[in-house]
C-alpha cells in the first residue's frame, strides 16, 4: 500500500502542506512498512491545472490514498476515476498525518473541499 501526503519538506518531519496541486513535494509512504520516499510535485508553478497535474502524478506513482488539506473538483474527478482514496489531513507533520491515517482518525473525502482554479 502506498499513500502520498502533501508536504512542504522532503522528509517525514516536515510540515504537511494543505495544498494538493500546489504542494512543493509529496511524501509517498507505506503504511505498513514505514518506508518512504519524496517526490517533487510538478505544479506548483504551473499557470493551471496544477492538480490535474498532482493527480496524474499519483497515479502514475501508483498510489492508493492521498492525504491533503485541500482539493478541487477536477483533480478529485482523476483520483476518483482512478480509484484513489482521499483523506482530510490537519495541520501537523506529514509523520503525524500517516499516523492519523494509521489509526484510522482522518475523514475520507468523497466531495472536493475547494474550488478550481486557484492560481500561485
Amino acid at each position: 500500500m502506498k499513500v502520498a501526503i502533501c508536504a512542504q519538506g522532503t522528509h517525514l518531519d516536515a510540515p504537511m502542506d494543505l495544498r494538493f496541486g500546489r504542494c512543493p513535494y509529496f511524501v509517498v509512504a507505506d503504511p505498513q512498512t514505514g518506508e518512504w520516499e519524496h517526490v517533487p510535485n510538478p505544479g506548483p508553478g504551473a499557470a493551471g491545472g496544477a492538480g490535474i497535474q498532482a493527480a496524474q502524478l499519483m497515479i502514475k506513482l501508483k498510489v492508493d490514498a492521498v492525504i491533503t488539506g485541500r482539493l478541487g473538483p477536477n483533480a478529485m474527478e482523476v483520483l476518483k476515476k482512478a480509484g484513489i482514496k482521499v483523506y482530510e489531513g490537519t495541520v501537523g507533520t506529514v509523520r503525524q498525518n500517516l499516523e492519523a491515517y494509521r489509526q484510522n482518525r482522518l475523514p475520507l473525502l468523497t466531495q472536493p473541499n475547494a474550488p478550481g482554479g486557484h492560481k500561485p
